[in-house]
């Protein structure tokens, strides 16, 4: 079989692919990405629909959003030599991973009848699940391959700080999603508002305390999100204090990955249990 060099660039690096001529009228490369040199598109799609992603070699999840369905084939006529599955996922890999992403799933294995690969691609804007799949060609020769793109809005929570004095007095505490960047402790600023109800909270309830108690997933050790859980929750409690909340009617705590509240082993639970408790002391 042969082999080739391909550069993969992410949509804020320099471009150095031209486009091929041969492509379906109306077609084009998903944003996020450029092409596979000497790649052509035969077909696409894009609509609202569900996409099934393997996330090992027993599990798929399915889940829905934006997809768009590329379908590449490679052009002989160019004279070039040809990718390997395994070079066409390695390269998406190479790519996803140095833009914030991670690889859940991936087969390279040609005497399987399913090549496949499933990335995920967190970003400030939206989530994006990326999969590979229907490879046609030989062992070491790929022909053309499926590229799916599902586009996922990320989290968000829109709460009042009536509903927050509400959970409170009921339950005795409240959830909250408040987004940081990965992997530290700063709020993003999709998350304000949250942050300024609760200071609203707290001004219409002067003799309110609260504890400010910070949770993970399971992704990394457990010193490492016990740290991370701590510093989140008392990022929270500095961004009240800096908008006149008197540090007095204040504590925070961070219990790592102790307490989950959703599967760690799905992303959707994962995300539930990277939360702020707000807790009525």
């Amino acid at each position: 079989m042969k082999n080739y060099v391909f550069i993969f660039v992410f949509l804020f690096s320099a471009c150095f692919i031209t486009l091929a001529q041969q492509d379906a009228e109306g077609c084009k490369d998903h944003p996020l990405f450029n092409r596979l040199t000497n790649f052509y598109i035969v077909s696409c799609s894009q609509n609202y629909n569900e996409l099934q992603l393997r996330m090992s070699g027993s599990k798929t999840e399915t889940k829905e959003g934006n997809l768009f369905s590329i379908d590449y084939a490679f052009n002989f006529d160019a004279g070039q030599k040809e990718l390997s599955p395994f070079q066409v996922i390695k390269n998406y890999e190479n790519a996803v991973t140095k833009n914030g992403g991670k690889m859940l799933y991936k087969n390279t294995n040609v005497q399987d009848a399913d090549i496949e690969a499933t990335f995920y691609l967190p970003t400030k804007e939206k989530d994006y699940w990326v999969k590979l799949a229907s490879f046609g060609g030989t062992a070491n020769s790929v022909e053309h391959f499926f590229l799916y793109v599902l586009e996922m809005e990320p989290m968000k929570q829109e709460i009042q700080a009536s509903e927050m004095m509400e959970a409170l007095n009921k339950e005795g505490f409240i959830a909250l999603y408040i987004n940081f960047e990965t992997g530290k402790s700063d709020i993003k600023p999709e998350s304000q508002p949250i942050v300024d109800q609760i200071v609203e909270l707290l001004n219409q309830n002067p003799t309110l305390k609260i504890s400010i108690n910070g949770h993970t997933d399971n992704v990394g050790s457990v010193k490492s999100n016990q740290i991370l859980s701590e510093n989140r929750a008392k990022s929270v409690m500095n961004a009240l204090i800096a908008k006149g909340i008197v540090k007095s009617r204040l504590s925070f705590k961070g219990y790592g990955d102790s307490k989950p509240i959703a599967d760690n082993n799905t992303d959707e639970g994962r995300a539930k249990n990277r939360r702020v408790e707000i807790v009525k002391i």
